[in-house]
């Protein structure tokens, strides 16, 4: 059986931003974890601005290639790990946006979250993309890994925390296990379709 593909997708735009540091940081750090293939996912190398398709995602009668570009990057993965800044006790709209863009493309999918943010981490910012993603029918895994970016950032650059890397080791080992538990219900429900 192939591995299973995992996209860290960078959930900030703004200029900047500290989550790119981050993003370098956990990506080799997965990819020293293994189990997986790993690919970064920066929204800000995507063009999608604001939602812009009239119909229903969930029917993919998609208008724009940008949107059936997006779409079909997002299906190639069979599990997500979102880098999440918390912005007003939220995470950002730019990670919103691109979420609403598609639906089917992220069901039956697993994922786990990396917040980062001020004196709570990105905690809220997390609990709330849990909310979306469960909309969403993605499976998030319990283990998430915070990062404070007050000592994590205080010489500039980034410099991880003690124990981040076994955090975020246990993290991949659920988002690993779930999401090639759920290939399986992906393909019962192609079988299922095809059957009818």
């Amino acid at each position: 059986m192939t591995p299973v593909r995992i996209a860290l997708i960078l959930g900030s735009t703004r200029p900047g931003r500290r989550g790119d540091q981050i993003a370098a940081w956990a990506l080799k750090a997965a990819r020293a974890h293994g189990g997986a293939d790993y690919e970064l996912i920066d929204l800000a190398d995507h063009d999608l601005g604001n939602l812009d398709e009239p119909g229903n995602p969930t029917f993919q009668q998609y208008q724009h290639n940008h949107t059936r570009m997006w779409g079909s990057l997002i299906d190639s993965f069979d599990g997500y790990v979102f880098l999440v800044p918390e912005y007003n006790h939220s995470y950002p709209g730019a990670l919103k946006n691109a979420l609403d863009y598609v639906y089917r493309e992220w069901n039956d999918k697993a994922a786990g979250i990396i917040s980062y943010g001020g004196w709570v981490s990105g905690a809220r910012a997390a609990e709330a993309l849990r909310l979306v993603l469960a909309e969403l029918q993605v499976a998030t895994v319990r283990t998430q890994p915070t990062i404070s970016t007050h000592p994590s950032f205080r010489t500039g650059a980034f410099v991880p925390q003690e124990g981040l890397d076994t955090a975020v080791g246990g993290m991949l080992d659920q988002v690993i296990a779930w999401s090639g538990a759920l290939r399986g219900v992906r393909e019962a429900k192609k079988q299922a379709a095809t059957a009818a």
